[in-house]
């Protein structure tokens, strides 16, 4: 009893600690923000995108620019300059401010993140603060909220900065060409401001000391420190009161957790113990935080929802005591099973005890990120065995569309494209918008889900490695599907996210051809052969073109767009690419899919290297 006690008070005392830390109640008026001026922007565009209560003008932006602004009529480009704003409390969860965009016509979420404030935000943070399709902005009388954290520092660091820069990181950059370009030249503040983040990663904020308009470094003011006020409130109540909230809960928790195997739950709940300053498990809402009282460098804009804990009485009502006739699915890890729980259709998986890893690898990713196009989890339950619950996705997964199953109709090609682009999205948010970044493994047609509307979402975060940017850890066994593993995990064991590249495109070959990622032949069962290998025969033969027809799906019939199915081939030879390093980035994978509306691009294997926008993407311009 006592080992349990004393990891379920650490657990308590780790989520009570978290909440009182998400608030914050001190502000400090003004942050500054670098800027990078992009090709063809100009001072009065900037102070026009980053308006504020401030009322910025570009003789405001001048005085804080001096030395690098010495005429606003002659801004160059290609540097960074300091831009003012205000810094405040946002929902009482995170220090920073919503700019207002009016939006232009052909504008995206990724044009206004990227270029109009230039990195400064996110494409998931303007998905989550606005209601309008990535897609389909609507562009008359249409404004977006746009925010852009921000810090106050730290007296635990130091008292003597009070103006903070928030700086958007680009690739190539170190720690010391960040303290040169900022002209703060302590490395060793910089990477105390910045705990945990590594100035090389080459995106994601990061908090740097500034300079106001009389060239100094202001003070921590000791009315506005900008510590979290939740924290004060934590200690003030931190007494009788804590102590009667940890005991009831241990009371409650010891009972609950007699259902389950002493050895099994130690293990779980020391993982979860672990895991819970990102509010793994606990019933509130609060943005993942960073040194400046933000959401941490790289996670701008995700929330850790709530996690529901579900009661095994709840689950098993639900779903008739886990009837044969509630089965949806099986997987390597347990079965699926339909419910209504709570007003909503939800999808249990229900796993053995000697699967925790895998339950605590996708409780982890899941409670942390959030995506359209990442299957959503709605809680979890440890008593007896290990559940997580999810939202019920109605048609199914892609691979049962693609072979039949089911009696379900054939995809036509547009609902595959879609389907792909939908895919290459949340891939593409876990590969280069988390610190440290995910890495799901275990990427297949199987792991695709349908929705009502035909759109897909990724799922099954089960095997998902969690690596840091530039890590060379290998893993400790091989995991994942035959047919998918590229050579370098099948035979080194190295893992990165050009893992999840190589086996997204043998799902772009599935997608084209409706085969299955092992081929095996019909007079010779024994004998089988990789998707990757027929699409090769093809594509070396001297017409591939003709050939390639041979492979498509031949319940596609005649209605489809050639051009197109040979667009993707390309992009899926490129994906499948036996060097690593020559395989494109998932951002540049979403590009080349939004790219096949248009008519007017003919794209081979050398364009599609070659296209300038796919070589600013992968060079992070």
């Amino acid at each position: 009893m006592k080992p349990m006690l004393g990891i379920l008070i650490s657990v308590l005392v780790s989520v009570f600690c978290s909440i009182a830390e998400s608030k914050c109640s001190k502000e400090c008026d003004l942050a500054l923000a670098s800027y990078y001026v992009w090709e063809d922007s100009n001072l009065t565009f900037i102070a026009k995108v980053m308006q504020s209560d401030l009322n910025i003008t570009p003789d405001t932006i001048v005085s804080y620019n001096k030395q690098k602004i010495p005429n606003k009529d002659s801004v160059g480009q290609d540097i960074r300059i300091n831009v003012p704003f205000p810094c405040n409390c946002i929902n009482d969860e995170y220090l920073g401010y919503v700019f207002d965009y009016t939006v232009r016509t052909g504008d995206t979420y990724t044009t206004v993140a990227q270029t109009y404030y230039a990195n400064l935000t996110t494409y998931q943070s303007l998905q989550t603060n606005n209601s309008f399709d990535p897609n389909m902005i609507p562009d008359v009388n249409t404004r977006l909220k746009v925010p852009v954290t921000c810090s106050c520092g730290s007296s635990s660091v130091s008292r003597e900065y009070g103006l903070f820069i928030t700086y958007p990181l680009r690739p190539n950059e170190t720690v010391e060409k960040v303290a040169a370009e900022t002209g703060f030249n302590s490395t060793t503040l910089l990477q105390s401001y910045n705990p945990g983040v590594d100035f090389s990663q080459g995106s994601g904020l990061v908090y740097i000391p500034g300079k106001d308009q009389n060239d100094t470094y202001p003070p921590l003011a000791s009315s506005k420190s900008g510590l979290a006020g939740g924290v004060i409130a934590g200690i003030a109540i931190g007494g009788v009161a804590g102590v009667l909230f940890i005991a009831a809960c241990i009371y409650l928790g010891y009972y609950r957790k007699e259902k389950v195997e002493a050895q099994s739950l130690l293990a779980l709940s020391e993982d979860l113990s672990a895991q819970n300053e990102h509010g793994l498990g606990s019933s509130f809402e609060k943005e993942v935080t960073g040194a400046g009282g933000g959401p941490a460098p790289g996670l701008t804009g995700i929330t850790v929802d709530k996690s529901v804990e579900f009661s095994y009485e709840e689950l098993a009502t639900a779903t008739d005591n886990f009837s044969m006739a509630n089965k949806i699915g099986q997987g390597g890890f347990g079965a699926v099973y339909y419910a209504e729980l709570r007003g909503e259709k939800a999808a249990i998986k229900k796993m053995d005890m000697q699967a925790s890893k895998e339950f605590l690898a996708e409780l982890k990713v899941l409670t942390r990120v959030h995506h359209l196009n990442l299957v959503r989890l709605i809680g979890y339950c440890v008593e007896d065995s290990l559940f997580l619950v999810y939202e019920f996705i109605e048609n199914g997964n892609l691979s049962q569309h693609l072979r039949g199953s089911s009696g379900r109709d054939p995809l036509p090609w547009s609902a595959r494209v879609q389907i792909a682009l939908d895919s290459a999205r949340g891939l593409e948010y876990i590969h280069e918008h988390t610190v440290p970044v995910y890495i799901h493994r275990d990427i297949k047609s199987a792991n695709i889900l349908i929705d009502k509307n035909f759109r897909g979402k990724v799922a099954d975060f089960g095997l998902t490695k969690l690596t840091e940017v530039g890590s060379t850890s290998l893993p400790t066994r091989l995991v994942g599907t035959f047919g998918y593993m590229p050579p370098e995990y099948a035979k080194y064991g190295d893992v990165s996210t050009k893992v999840d590249v190589f086996a997204f495109g043998v799902v772009l070959f599935e997608l084209i051809s409706a085969k299955e990622a092992v081929v095996r032949a019909n007079d010779s069962p024994s004998e089988s052969k990789g998707l990757i290998g027929l699409f090769e025969d093809v594509l070396n033969q001297p017409e591939p073109k003709e050939h390639l027809r041979k492979l498509v799906d031949p319940h596609l019939g005649d209605d489809y767009p050639f051009d197109s199915v040979w667009k993707v081939t390309m992009l899926a030879n490129a994906c499948t690419h036996e060097n690593p390093q020559i395989r494109p980035s998932m951002r540049s994978i979403v590009v080349a899919l939004m790219t096949l509306s248009s008519t007017t691009e003919d794209w081979d294997v050398g364009s599609f290297y070659n296209n300038q926008a796919m070589v600013n993407l992968m060079s992070g311009r």
